[in-house]
């Protein structure tokens, strides 16, 4: 008996609540649903008569399938035909490390942090815009196949492949005569800078480089033990920007160190010395932060005042930052960078840079994708500065 009773009062109060179930607690209509019932919008089912875009297009942060921000995706190695603006580009290959490897599954893992961004959820406050609901057409272009077998075929296979999506690929919008599109690629240990440098000389000349690391990755394969050396060897995470002024591929004084606080080889300064003549000036980790935000406001302006407007690469490894930021990567050195000083850095540079790469991420040694969330804002920071200067050299040519 108490059972059917109980049974009773649960079902009276289910009826009442369907039929109140476009009123407030007063009893009046809501607006929003008072509107939608006059415009006959919902069916009998009380479902939204709409297209399937409109009910199932737009996805939560945990939905669907992981590109960057949700962006959409295009095998570009694969279709020659395929245009974008900044193109996503995964390059998952760490055989080149001297250290802990497992940087290969590095884009796998910014895609994975970087999915609470998407176009309809990342206007940036500092830059007043949405970089992916700009004027610039992205796209995520997958992965490049690279092989774990062979470093000289891994070497050759990357060349290759940025000179396919760099010199073989056309922007969306061709302003300013400008027609190659831009990259950003997500590492992958640091060795992959070197291929991405030599498709952009094609096209601009030499490239001035702004390296954030804790490291120099200037040193000679020879600084190496090296007895057992081969120049498949010479290709290594900490020689490709030797290598890369020894091809003549970046500018001989404009390069910038910033976050340096590694231990150097042998008993004197070297190391410093050989990278001074290869063309770089040094910011230490100690300068980021020893005079505050006016010290990083004065590094920012000598930064402008050596590079100009040269075309630029920006190469951030995440090793830059202190271990207790980015502790999955293969080589954390203490006594690093904050997220929000190399945040502050990306978002007050004024310069041309015509491409990327976000290194060293291995999730393997990350917490709670600690690391890898910092790298996919470091991404987007990079894009919305790219979107920010487009937009300004756009509005430039409409006055001319």
């Amino acid at each position: 008996m108490k059972f059917v009773t109980l049974f009773n009062i649960v079902n009276a109060i289910s009826v009442e609540c369907a039929s109140l179930q476009f009123f407030d607690y007063q009893g009046e209509f809501i607006p929003y649903q008072q509107d939608i019932l006059k415009s006959g919008s919902y069916d009998s089912d009380g479902f939204k008569d709409a297209t399937l875009e409109e009910k199932w297009g737009q996805e939560w942060a945990f939905d669907g399938i992981p590109t960057f921000a949700h962006l959409n995706h295009t095998r570009c190695l694969l279709d020659d035909q395929v245009s974008f603006d900044i193109g996503i580009i995964g390059i998952p290959f760490d055989t080149a490390t001297t250290y802990r490897s497992g940087a290969r599954f590095g884009p796998r893992a910014i895609r994975d942090a970087s999915q609470r961004q998407s176009s309809m959820r990342s206007f940036n406050q500092r830059a007043g815009l949405n970089p992916y609901l700009d004027w610039a057409k992205f796209l995520d272009c997958g992965d490049m196949p690279i092989t774990p077998m062979d470093n000289t075929i891994a070497l050759k296979q990357m060349t290759f492949g940025f000179e396919e999506l760099i010199l073989k690929r056309e922007n969306v919008d061709k302003f300013n005569g400008h027609k190659t599109p831009k990259l950003i690629a997500l590492g992958g240990d640091h060795s992959i800078t070197l291929p991405h440098l030599r498709s952009l000389k094609q096209v601009y000349g030499q490239i001035a480089v702004i390296h954030f690391d804790a490291h120099i990755d200037t040193w000679s394969p020879k600084a190496f033990p090296n007895y057992w050396s081969s120049n498949q060897s010479d290709f290594n995470h900490g020689s490709m920007l030797w290598m890369a002024h020894n091809e003549g591929l970046i500018s001989n004084n404009s390069n910038v160190h910033i976050g340096l606080r590694t231990k150097l080889m042998g008993t004197d300064w070297n190391d410093y010395e050989d990278d001074t003549r290869q063309g770089w000036t040094r910011y230490s980790g100690d300068d980021v932060w020893i005079n505050g935000r006016e010290g990083l406001d004065n590094m920012i302006e000598e930064i402008h005042h050596r590079i100009g407007d040269l075309p630029t690469f920006i190469s951030l490894d995440v090793d830059c930052m202190d271990p207790a930021f980015t502790p999955g990567t293969g080589t954390i050195e203490p006594g690093g960078m904050l997220p929000r000083e190399v945040i502050y850095l990306l978002r007050r540079f004024d310069l041309n840079i015509v491409g990327a790469d976000v290194v060293e991420v291995a999730p393997v040694y990350d917490n709670a994708e600690v690391t890898s969330t910092n790298a996919a804002q470091v991404v987007y920071e990079i894009a919305t500065n790219m979107v920010l200067r487009g937009k300004r050299e756009k509005k430039e040519e409409e006055v001319a």
